[in-house]
C-alpha cells in the first residue's frame, strides 16, 4: 500500500469503530445522561479520571463539559492518593476512563472514590470487567480493531472513547438548555464569542460609510458612492426612504461584460430588488448565518421600520475578528 492508501485504512478503520459504537449505544446512554444532569442539577460537577492515553481523552473531555456550561475537573489518578482527592466531593459524578478496565492505578483508587456519596460512569472497551462491575453505568467504547498496522498503538479505542464524551457532553447540553448566549459567556475571547454577544448596530457602516442612492441615479452615481464610501454596495432607496434594493460591484462587472457603455443606465435596471436583509438589533452571528446560507457578501441592515440604516460586508466582519 502506499502512504495515501494505508491513510485511508486508519480513517476508514476508526470510522468503522464509530459506527459500531454507535449501533451499541442503548439505555445505559440514557442513564449517564441523567446521572450528570442530576448532579449539576444540585451544583456538583463532573470528575473526570483516566491513565494514559485515556487520561489524555478525559482532559479533551472535561474541556468540552467545561465549555459548553457543565463543571468539570481532571483528576490525576497518581496524584489523588496524595492529597489531590480533595478534588472530590459528595455528590459529584465520576467519568472513569479505561479501555481495558483493569487499568491498576485506577482500580486502586476507585475503593477511594467510592467512599464518597458519588455515582461511576465508565469508559471502556469491556464491559465484563473490574471497572464496570464497580461501576453504576457503563458505556461500551469497544472496537473490532484498533487501526494500528500492528493493532497495539491506541487509536480506534481512543476515538472511540473521545467521541462517547462527545456524545455526553452535546446530549448533556440539549437535555440542559444550553442557549448560544450561554456558550459566548464562556468564550468571550473568541470570534465566535465576539459575534454572539455582538450586535449588528455596533458593526455595520452608517452616515459616510454608507452609500445610498436613489432609485432613478444612473450607475456613474451608485459607482462614485460606492468609491467614496469604500464598500463594496450601494444601498438603492426610493424617494420615501424605503429599500429598493442594492447593486454590488458583482452585479456592475457582470453586466459591464455585456454593455462597456452602461454608466448612464439606470441603476435600478441593474440592482438586485428585495435584497437579503437583516435587522439592527440582530445579534452578529445571525449575519454570520445568513452570509453564509446565501453565499453574499454584503447585506443591508433595516430598523424597526424596516428603513435602511446600515450595511455589513463580510470584510468588516474579518476585520473586526468576528470570522
Amino acid at each position: 500500500m502506499d502512504h495515501l492508501a494505508k491513510a485511508r485504512f486508519v480513517i476508514e478503520t476508526e470510522i468503522e469503530g464509530l459506527r459500531r459504537m454507535a449501533a451499541l449505544l442503548d439505555a445505559r446512554f440514557v442513564g449517564a445522561v441523567n446521572i450528570l444532569h442530576e448532579t449539576l442539577d444540585r451544583h456538583g460537577k463532573v470528575v473526570v479520571v483516566g491513565v494514559g492515553k485515556s487520561g489524555n481523552i478525559g482532559l479533551k473531555i472535561a474541556a468540552t463539559l467545561n465549555s459548553t456550561g457543565a463543571t468539570a475537573v481532571v483528576l490525576d489518578s497518581q496524584n489523588a492518593l496524595h492529597g489531590d482527592l480533595g478534588l472530590l466531593s459528595d455528590g459529584d459524578a465520576v467519568l472513569a476512563l479505561s479501555y481495558s478496565g483493569e487499568t491498576r492505578e485506577l482500580l486502586d483508587l476507585l475503593p477511594f472514590i467510592k467512599r464518597f456519596e458519588v455515582k461511576v460512569i465508565s469508559l471502556t472497551g469491556n464491559p465484563q470487567s473490574t471497572l464496570a462491575r464497580l461501576s453504576e453505568v457503563t458505556l461500551d467504547t469497544s472496537v473490532e480493531r484498533e487501526a494500528c498496522p500492528l493493532n497495539l498503538a491506541p487509536t480506534s479505542s481512543s476515538t472511540a472513547m473521545l467521541a462517547m464524551g462527545d456524545a455526553l457532553a452535546m446530549v448533556l447540553l440539549e437535555a440542559r438548555g444550553f442557549t448560544e448566549q450561554d456558550f459566548a459567556r464562556f468564550h468571550p475571547g473568541g470570534s465566535l464569542g465576539r459575534a454572539l454577544l455582538t450586535r449588528v448596530s455596533d458593526i455595520m457602516r452608517t452616515d459616510q460609510a454608507l452609500p445610498t442612492v436613489l432609485e432613478d441615479a444612473d450607475v456613474y452615481a451608485a459607482l462614485d458612492a460606492m468609491n467614496r464610501a469604500r464598500a463594496g454596495a450601494c444601498v438603492i432607496v426610493d424617494p420615501g426612504g424605503g429599500l429598493a434594493g442594492i447593486f454590488t460591484h458583482g452585479d456592475f462587472a457582470r453586466s459591464f461584460r455585456l454593455d462597456p457603455l452602461l454608466g448612464n443606465k439606470p441603476v435600478a435596471s441593474l440592482m438586485t430588488r428585495k435584497p437579503i436583509t437583516v435587522s439592527s438589533d440582530a445579534l452578529a452571528v445571525e449575519v454570520l448565518r445568513t452570509i453564509g446560507r446565501n453565499r453574499i457578501d454584503d447585506i443591508v441592515v433595516l430598523d424597526a421600520g424596516g428603513k435602511p440604516v446600515g450595511l455589513i460586508d463580510t470584510q468588516d466582519l474579518a476585520r473586526l475578528k468576528i470570522v
